[in-house]
């Protein structure tokens, strides 16, 4: 992953792309162990949801792992954070952390998806990520935010 990291731009630099990779792989197993993770992702919510875990939701996962991606203050990476199927009624929402050459957007970042699979890395281009449909997080906040309110009678 640290090489297709450091093909996101000519200026990331390759011990920055290396860090990330590690953190990516490593932190996962970390948090797997933290959460109790004993089960299939949809299991394990449903067991947050009841109170008998603490934490291991995805948006718990997307949290973390940028907290720790962050803390490495990169000079050439951003990390950003993505939603998708956010403002569908029917489907569970899911997020994500990614990350992109410093000043790319999300749809040019990689993936990093740590819930899929309970722990160990899901990785992939944003717009090649056959699974999911990712928009960046703060404009599905934003626009639940204001159906909230438009249904609320608050607009």
């Amino acid at each position: 992953m640290a090489r297709s990291i450091v093909a996101l731009g000519d200026h990331v630099d390759p011990a920055e792309a290396a860090r990330a990779a590690r953190i990516a792989y490593e932190y996962p197993v970390a948090l797997a162990a933290q959460y109790g993770i004993e089960d299939a992702p949809l299991a394990h919510n449903r067991k947050v949801n009841r109170g008998e875990k603490e934490r291991g939701l995805c948006w718990h996962w997307a949290e973390d792992l940028q907290a720790e991606l962050n803390k490495q203050n990169f000079k050439t990476l951003e990390v950003h954070r993505a939603i998708a199927n956010g403002l569908n009624p029917i489907l569970i929402s899911h997020s994500t952390a990614l990350i992109s050459a410093k000043g790319d957007t999300m749809y040019d970042a990689i993936v990093l998806d740590p819930w899929r699979h309970g722990g160990t890395l899901f990785w992939s281009k944003t717009l090649e990520d056959k699974r999911y449909n990712w928009y960046p997080r703060l404009e599905i906040l934003a626009e639940r935010r204001r159906r909230r309110l438009a249904y609320e009678g608050d607009l």
